[in-house]
């Protein structure tokens, strides 16, 4: 008797494997070879990745869609931390969860008290690790920092609109007063224009 094939990635549950694919999915348009490294080291095909980011995006577009807080939740898990944040009349909610392929990094979802409305939902630093030494133009590598981090290393930083939903754009003064363009992809850092 010939034991049963394994499931087909799209009858399996959408996991974190799947979402860290999506993740290299919009990265891959600007870092192609770094993407390709993180896949092998994932071990997975080109085809599962293009897989997993059609399976997001029909997520994100079904009619029965849950909130975003809800859809990560059952995605990745209960988050690793959760905490309540104010500023003057303003609260919101932030969630992490660990990101295996960046063990310095934490993918962090910041909504509404409650869970209701997304605000935010990109990758940050994890608590206790160390920050990127940003000095100069040279430190800003592809994948080298978070967007906070590039914005307190080259104040005054403007954020800008980036080119897709989970692309950011930071327009950073550089040592000598040099004002450059830096591009993000779910707030890790891409390329500098």
């Amino acid at each position: 008797m010939t034991p049963p094939a394994p499931p087909s990635p799209s009858s399996s549950p959408f996991g974190p494997l799947d979402f860290q694919l999506v993740l290299l999915r919009r990265m891959a348009d600007h870092q192609p070879a770094l993407v390709e490294d993180a896949r092998r080291e994932l071990g997975v095909s080109a085809a599962r990745m293009r897989e997993a980011n059609s399976r997001w995006q029909s997520m994100l577009r079904s009619r029965t869609s849950r909130g975003a807080l809800a859809r990560y939740r059952s995605v990745l898990g209960p988050p690793e931390t959760s905490a309540r944040r104010s500023m003057a009349d303003l609260e919101w909610e932030e969630h992490r969860w660990p990101v295996p392929l960046w063990p310095d990094l934490r993918f962090e979802v910041t909504t509404t008290v409650g869970g209701g409305a997304l605000w935010n939902e990109w990758l940050v630093r994890a608590p206790g690790a160390p920050s990127p030494v940003l000095r100069t133009a040279d430190d800003l590598t592809p994948w080298s920092c978070t967007v906070d981090e590039a914005s307190r290393a080259f104040a005054p930083a403007a954020p800008m609109e980036g080119s897709a939903p989970t692309r950011q754009q930071l327009y950073l003064t550089l040592p000598g007063g040099e004002r450059r363009i830096a591009e993000f992809a779910w707030g890790l850092h891409q390329r500098l224009l």
